[in-house]
């Protein structure tokens, strides 16, 4: 059964690791990967990455991504979002932060943002308006 968009957009909105897929071009497949993101309901989507990596390079070629994500218990669910690049900005240490306390616990995230800080290279934001959601719970399994 579909989720409604308040469902949805709480669904959204928790903390799961998300499957990002981008156009690869001609005779490739769509990129598939997971990646950390933030959502609050209502809002955009936002995404951290290399500023040179591939999913960078693809994003901003396509002008668009998705982000899919899923759960198993208690109920089978899933949300599905797809919609245009809003902006590209240089990611920021507040930004980073936000987004390793989102999925660390409070006693990982500082540890957590020296290391990405000194080993992860310049880094940018990327942000999704949603535009189109797919969206199920397929109840227990």
């Amino acid at each position: 059964m579909p989720l409604n968009l308040d469902e949805r957009q709480r669904f959204l909105a928790q903390p799961h690791i998300a499957a990002l897929s981008v156009t690869a071009g001609d005779h490739h497949g769509p990129l598939s990967v997971p990646i950390w993101f933030q959502y609050t309901p209502g809002g955009e989507a936002w995404i951290m990455t290399g500023a040179a990596s591939p999913k960078a390079r693809l994003i901003a070629a396509s002008g668009r991504f998705t982000l899919m994500v899923q759960r198993l218990a208690p109920t089978m669910r899933y949300v599905s979002v797809e919609g245009p690049v809003t902006r590209t900005v240089p990611a920021t240490d507040a930004l980073l932060h936000e987004i390793s306390a989102r999925y660390l616990p409070a006693e990982k995230v500082a540890p957590y943002v020296e290391v990405a800080k000194a080993e992860h290279g310049e880094q940018v934001v990327i942000y999704l308006r949603p535009e189109r959601w797919l969206s199920a719970d397929l109840g227990a399994v």
